[in-house]
């Protein structure tokens, strides 16, 4: 009897052992599968083609985006359509803008962008608020130069300048006035990739806003943002931190996100917006188009 139980409990042993190798054998085979992916998307991706520099895959965030890709090549180009939400708490914020973004020659973009801002009431506003007017809010032309691309380091660094010609609001458009005044932001941008799929991002620079007969108005913006890419594709996952100094005040929105690819050259992205700080903290909600012409992976 003694025999027959040992017996069993070596069965059971055996089994047990069988069963937990099988397991392992299978979560390394699962991970094995996602670095052959990933190696096999970023090949694809970073390849170096004659008389091309070399580029380096990064997670651009969704909000305040890039220009163009860091280490962008010639001929590359992007169309983006956005539409935002916010609850200002008396009226609903609606922003909208459309942009067309190209790489003329290896590391330097343009972009040209139209930003529009509506609003619309819920019901009757209390007496301390104020509807804003609609506005198409400027004409906004960018420049970016990614100076130091390093495969090594997986590190990309950019300089770039964006200037807006801001419009009056829409109700002033027949006073025979068109713009308001300008906007001067130059930025600074470093990004490196951890390994395959964790991707870090610092976008920072001074914002000057000068309207005609009035005084400069200075702020200074930092974007912190930490994404992970899912094995094999350009889906991620990730927050955006925007914060920005003005009058001695600190605000900070979080921004998770999220984007997915819908087509190799189309892509759509998702960001909700929590304020931490400010006199302004109102949830809200933007979603991101993305089309690339002529975008293909794994050929």
């Amino acid at each position: 009897m003694k025999t027959i139980l040992k017996g069993i409990m070596l069965c059971i042993l055996l089994c047990n052992s069988i069963n937990t190798y099988s397991q392992v054998t299978e979560q390394d085979s699962v991970k094995q599968e996602r670095i052959q992916l990933d190696s096999i998307f970023l090949a694809e991706f970073e390849e170096t083609k004659p008389r091309q520099k070399p580029k380096v895959l990064h997670a651009e965030p969704l909000y305040i985006d890039l220009i163009r890709d860091l280490g962008a090549r010639k001929g590359e180009k992007e169309w983006n359509v956005g539409a935002g939400m916010t609850d200002k708490r008396g009226f609903d914020e609606y922003e909208l803008l459309v942009e067309y973004e190209w790489a003329p020659i290896d590391r330097l973009g343009f972009e040209i962008e139209v930003p529009v801002t509506l609003f619309s009431s819920r019901g009757d506003l209390s007496q301390n608020l104020e509807k804003p007017s609609n506005r198409v809010e400027s004409l906004k032309l960018a420049t970016q130069w990614s100076f130091l691309v390093s495969e090594k380091a997986k590190t990309s660094l950019a300089v770039g300048y964006i200037h807006e010609f801001e419009f009056v609001d829409l109700n002033k458009l027949g006073n025979g006035e068109i713009f308001n005044g300008n906007i001067f932001n130059p930025f600074f941008i470093a990004a490196k990739r951890w390994g395959s799929n964790y991707h870090t991002l610092i976008y920072t620079g001074p914002r000057i806003l000068k309207e005609f007969n009035h005084k400069s108005e200075f702020s200074y913006e930092i974007h912190s943002n930490f994404h992970y890419m899912i094995p094999g594709t350009r889906n991620f996952i990730g927050l955006e931190f925007n914060k920005e100094f003005h009058n001695n005040e600190f605000i900070g929105v979080l921004r998770p996100q999220m984007r997915v690819g819908l087509a190799e050259n189309l892509m759509v992205g998702i960001v909700t917006g929590i304020p931490v700080s400010g006199n302004d903290k109102s949830m809200s909600s933007f979603i991101r188009i993305i089309y690339e012409p002529g975008f293909k992976t794994f050929h």
